[in-house]
């Protein structure tokens, strides 16, 4: 939920006006608008490159998990895989779009260690999936637009972790 509706819901749960401190958080937040739509379209129109890329990354560093017996062995488990990663991106995107964390929570992250454990997917080997699909993403901005972007993946690794 992006500050706006928090402050508007905040406010009319109360049945008063949003305060100037709220206001304040609402012109901060759309100073940055610019900054984070700049963010979402470069993920979106890099999807597939960055999810190609990471997913070589993530390889290179557990190639076990494309080995025979490994969770991403096959093209059908392999393609299972890549269509997590484009998940996670979407789901890093919208958090961006909304300046907060609680659509990636509310969306993604319920529930998701015991789906995985469910699965047999190795939780661990999730976060370093999220660390080779921020890699691949932050590579794609400019320094000050990776700086805001990061916190997001950061939130989905420790939540791996």
């Amino acid at each position: 939920m992006s500050v706006v509706s928090q402050v508007i819901l905040k406010a009319d749960d109360e049945l008063r006006y949003p305060t100037s401190g709220e206001l304040k958080g609402i012109e901060e937040f759309l100073k940055t608008g610019e900054k984070r739509m700049r963010i979402a379209q470069t993920f979106a129109e890099n999807e597939s490159k960055i999810v190609d890329q990471a997913s070589k990354q993530l390889w290179k560093l557990h190639p076990e998990y494309i080995a025979p017996g490994g969770n991403a062995f096959g093209s059908r488990e392999r393609s299972l895989c890549l269509r997590d990663y484009g998940w996670y991106l979407r789901l890093i995107t919208y958090g961006v779009i909304a300046g907060d964390k609680q659509p990636i929570e509310s969306i993604g992250l319920v529930g998701v260690r015991e789906m995985y454990n469910a699965l047999d997917v190795p939780v661990p080997g999730m976060a370093d999936a999220i660390r080779c699909l921020k890699d691949a993403s932050l590579g794609l901005l400019t320094a000050e637009d990776a700086t805001e972007a990061s916190p997001y993946f950061d939130y989905i690794i420790q939540a791996m972790s």
